[in-house]
């Protein structure tokens, strides 16, 4: 976990992390009308955008604590905890089984589509419209910023190996991802962001992740 590219991806050091299950793809907005539906939760901001509410697109402008709830809410629906991702979790998918800084190697795409984005690029690419990881795994370095549950600090804790899970307390959550937004549309599978868990941004969404084990029924 982590690299020597940036202060705040050091120490880069070896983790054990217990199973976890992964969504396949960010939440869409299809997934999260449903909450929305079953809920009466507050939508979030730019839902009425169209540049933002495609059925097939990532959600976005969620803060930390609507990507909780909706955890929550699913967690009900499913019989299982759902939850976002600590960020050694999300690493750990974004990696796809390999060591390199991007899941498919060591460059950025500059195809002028996926690393530097099309001029006016306006809007987040539509799910699975990029290739997947090697864990199969969609958008883990690039469409939007995904939320993690843990605090932002820097650097690492160098003594924290086991199941790592960020600080206690902060002023930022953490956050992992490539963003649609940016001049690089591309990330590290590294490299940190955070933002406050209260902000809506309209390059923000999240993903689900679980424990390993199975619904019951």
């Amino acid at each position: 976990m982590g690299s020597p590219m940036r202060d705040d991806e050091l120490p880069e050091r070896d983790v054990t992390i217990d199973a976890f299950a992964v969504a396949i793809t960010p939440v869409t907005n299809t997934e999260y009308r449903a909450f929305l539906d079953a809920t009466g939760h507050e939508a979030p901001r730019f839902w009425d955008d169209p540049r933002f509410n495609a059925p097939d697109c990532p959600v976005v402008g969620v803060s930390w604590f609507d990507a909780n709830a909706y955890c929550e809410w699913l967690s009900e629906l499913l019989g299982r905890t759902c939850r976002l991702p600590t960020e050694a979790e999300r690493e750990y998918a974004a990696r796809g089984d390999v060591a390199t800084h991007f899941p498919w190697g060591d460059e950025p795409w500059l195809d002028g589509r996926f690393a530097l984005g099309s001029k006016g690029a306006d809007r987040p690419h539509r799910v699975g419209s990029t290739p997947p990881n090697g864990f199969g795994l969609y958008h883990m370095a690039e469409n939007v910023h995904e939320w993690c549950s843990d605090w932002y600090g820097k650097p690492y804790d160098p003594g924290e190996l086991d199941d790592p899970r960020g600080p206690d307390d902060g002023v930022r959550r953490a956050s992992r991802g490539g963003s649609w937004r940016h001049r690089v549309k591309v990330t590290r599978v590294t490299a940190r962001s955070s933002l406050s868990p209260e902000r809506r941004y309209n390059d923000y969404g999240m993903r689900v992740y679980a424990d390993a084990t199975e619904p019951a029924g």
